[in-house]
């Protein structure tokens, strides 16, 4: 195989050829552009690339497989040394690190990624290239293509309610770009702050803070976000999860949807509907979406991140027609589009009926999985309490009021799971009563298993000897 590498000499320096191409190889490696097992190209190739004698090119070599750098192997090549340069560590958190194989990952936030439909997305995608023309291989609208756009709003309008047209859908890099390019929109319009459920997800308070905007806490109840208490914050716009509220599984009731619409009115006003696991909720005990009773209100916002892959980044926002000019222009100031491909391939399993498949397998998955969680803390957590109407990928338990977060997910950590307690979700850390929150979506049934049986076990260490007090930010 004919490898390229960009090197250069310069045949006006005084050092040798050799040289020069032996200290060029080395710094790419040094400094990470040539990573560990890439394979070179022979070293009669790249003395023909460079205009060289294969002696240059073999002289070179030599000496970089005699300092660790490279390797030669026949029949192989030569590749770069696997210990040529340490692997560059994880710039996330620790708290955000992939668990090892011996860990227990209960916190929220996993996809099981073993259930994504790999036949049907390769036969998808294998029809789309196939059928390919100029148009969808070629730049497509910011906003999305339009014939992804329109079975996208199809899809919505049939599962969901979503009153909207392909004009005033956009297809965005997951969730994440779709709520910055509507923060970018709310603080052009004035806005400096932004209502966010609490408890809630921290991940997106910063992300909204770094976007311009303020995130202010409004409590959460079991019938989801109080707007009395959001009325009194004074903001003129909201985060909310109605379908199955993060992290209480709370879902918003049929009196609290027409309240909040009417505060949207009456502050001349937007709610930002996050959809985000609407998904895993059947289809009988789900309403329709909240942007079904006011379009000229709402923003519905989903992805297929938690249901499809994290790694596909396809987003979806439906917003208001005073909102759609505005978001295009911040949008067309960013980037050029998602992967068409990508869109059209998912629209492919959206018209075939693949999606639709694929979600009644994941829902009866994930609902074996809630319903083990629900037995387990009968059966092992005396004292814990679960709200009742919980829905989603996660389970919020109440604690004994002697038992509290941080102690109880210290032990569990000390029998290798990783949870959170609730005050991890909180913007007020007020005087709520001691929670736990397992994220049940990501692990098969004999992880879950596993990790449940030893949140147990820590249950039984921190109830059998006095609480050392303190609040969960782990």
């Amino acid at each position: 195989m004919a490898q390229h590498l960009n090197l250069s000499i310069d045949r006006d320096s005084r050092e040798t050829l050799a040289a020069q191409l032996r200290s060029a190889v080395r710094r790419q490696i040094e400094q990470g552009t040539l990573r560990p097992g890439a394979r070179l190209p022979s070293s009669r190739q790249l003395a023909a690339d460079l205009g060289v004698s294969r002696s240059v090119a073999v002289e070179a070599y030599e000496q970089l497989c005699a300092e660790g750098y490279l390797i030669s192997r026949r029949g192989s090549g030569t590749l770069v040394a696997a210990a040529a340069r340490a692997e560059i560590g994880s710039a996330l958190t620790p708290d955000e690190r992939t668990a090892s194989a011996e860990v227990v990952d209960l916190r929220t936030g996993g996809s099981d990624v073993s259930t994504f439909p790999r036949q049907d997305w390769v036969r998808c995608l294998s029809s789309v290239v196939s059928s390919a023309g100029r148009r969808e291989l070629g730049y497509g609208p910011p906003s999305g293509l339009p014939a992804a756009r329109h079975t996208l709003v199809g899809y919505l309008g049939r599962v969901r309610a979503v009153r909207t047209r392909p004009e005033h859908l956009m297809i965005t890099s997951g969730f994440a770009q779709g709520l910055a390019i509507l923060c970018r929109v709310l603080r052009d319009a004035g806005h400096d702050r932004l209502g966010v459920e609490d408890p809630g997800h921290p991940g997106e308070w910063e992300f909204i803070a770094e976007a311009g905007l303020r995130p202010v806490g409004i409590p959460v109840d079991g019938d989801g976000i109080r707007v009395d208490d959001l009325a009194a914050s004074g903001v003129r716009a909201v985060l909310t999860t109605p379908a199955s509220q993060f992290p209480t599984g709370a879902v918003l009731s049929a009196g609290r949807r027409k309240q909040l619409v009417a505060w949207a009115a009456a502050v001349d006003g937007y709610i930002i509907e996050d959809d985000f696991n609407a998904g895993f909720v059947a289809p009988a005990q789900r309403m329709p979406a909240l942007q079904s009773l006011a379009p000229d209100r709402v923003v519905y916002a989903g992805s297929a991140s938690k249901v499809l892959a994290p790694a596909l980044r396809l987003g979806w926002v439906a917003t208001p027609p005073a909102l759609t000019g505005p978001a295009e222009r911040i949008r067309a100031g960013w980037d050029i589009g998602c992967s068409g491909l990508e869109q059209l391939t998912f629209a492919r399993m959206i018209d075939i009926g693949a999606f639709d498949r694929h979600l009644r397998r994941l829902r009866a998955e994930i609902q074996e999985r809630r319903q083990a969680v629900h037995h387990f803390v009968n059966r092992r957590l005396p004292g814990v309490t679960m709200p009742g109407g919980q829905s989603g990928p996660q389970t919020h338990l109440y604690l004994p009021r002697d038992c509290t977060e941080q102690a109880l997910v210290q032990a569990a950590r000390r029998h290798s799971v990783l949870v959170r307690g609730g005050r991890y979700y909180a913007v007020h850390q007020d005087d709520r009563p001691p929670a736990l929150v397992i994220g049940h979506a990501g692990l098969p049934g004999a992880t879950l298993n596993r990790g449940l049986a030893a949140i147990a076990a820590a249950y039984r260490d921190v109830t059998a000897r006095p609480p050392n007090g303190g609040g969960d930010r782990l």
